[in-house]
């Protein structure tokens, strides 16, 4: 009788054993699902899967209304000539074309108003220029620099974001 009893402890021993090892299988599985099930999501949300369904928020149409109006419009200044301070006898020539860059459209009309002070303007600062002084990078975004300054301030209370050089030859 004895040895009956310790073979029911062994069979006990085993099923306990057993369901333990049942329940670490089933929860592994469980968690990979839901991991899975995670990553999908993730996946398709940075994908924009969902994008349809919420639609774009207020917050998002206004970033793209104001990245929209950060593009500003373009504004052609005709070809310039400019002859520059002169380096013994040798005169040299500036030929510039140069883009200005407004906030708005509407503003055009301003610029072009005024655009015999920015071209004077531009000329007077042009003119006292030494060849030496554009020569490199840094020359080249000083200029610049200086050309935004006198075209905002003549052209107030219109502002301009930036001038862009389409062209430069010194000869």
């Amino acid at each position: 009788m004895a040895d009956e009893f310790d073979d029911d402890d062994e069979l006990g021993d085993i099923e306990e054993g057993g369901s333990g090892g049942g329940l670490k299988k089933i929860l592994i599985i469980v968690g990979g699902v839901v991991l899975l099930l995670i990553i999908g999501g993730a996946t398709a949300y940075f994908l924009g899967a969902f994008d349809s369904l919420f639609g774009p928020s207020e917050e998002e149409l206004q970033a793209e209304q104001q990245q929209a109006d950060s593009l500003g419009h373009f504004f052609e200044l005709e070809e310039m000539l400019v002859s520059m301070g002169r380096a013994g006898r040798k005169s040299s020539f500036l030929k510039l074309r140069i883009s200005l860059e407004l906030e708005r459209k509407e503003d055009e009309a301003h610029i072009k108003a005024v655009m015999p002070r920015i071209v004077d303007n531009f000329q007077v600062f042009l003119r006292g220029l030494r060849i030496e002084e554009l020569q490199g990078s840094h020359g080249l975004y000083r200029v610049k620099e200086e050309l935004l300054v006198r075209v905002n301030a003549a052209a107030n209370p219109v502002k301009v974001k930036d001038v862009l050089f389409k062209e430069m030859l010194v000869q």
